[in-house]
């Protein structure tokens, strides 16, 4: 399934656009982790490693990791860089269901 597939779904999509070397972004993932056991199917996370993703990082504009995106059905619902709480997160994925 290629990222176009994936945002384009009927269901909303949070994406975590992160780097390796990134603190912050190594913080991330228990959070999101825990946030996919509370949504379970309702919506979808994935990750994506800007560093071996560059030409859609460019092409988004990622400018810092990590940054997040809720997409559904193709179109931009929300984005902000920076660490973000499980709950805010569930909050912003329920206002986009």
């Amino acid at each position: 399934m290629s990222f176009s597939d994936l945002i384009n779904a009927e269901k909303p999509v949070l994406v975590d656009f992160f780097a390796t070397w990134c603190g912050p972004c190594k913080a991330m993932t228990p959070i999101l982790h825990d946030l996919k056991e509370e949504i379970g199917d309702t919506a979808n996370i994935i990750k994506i490693d800007v560093d071996k993703n560059q030409k859609l990082a460019a092409s988004l504009k990622i400018r810092s990791v990590p940054t997040l995106v809720i997409f559904k059905e193709g179109e931009v619902k929300w984005r902000q860089a920076g660490v973000f709480p499980a709950n805010e997160l569930k909050r912003l994925l329920q206002e986009n269901m």
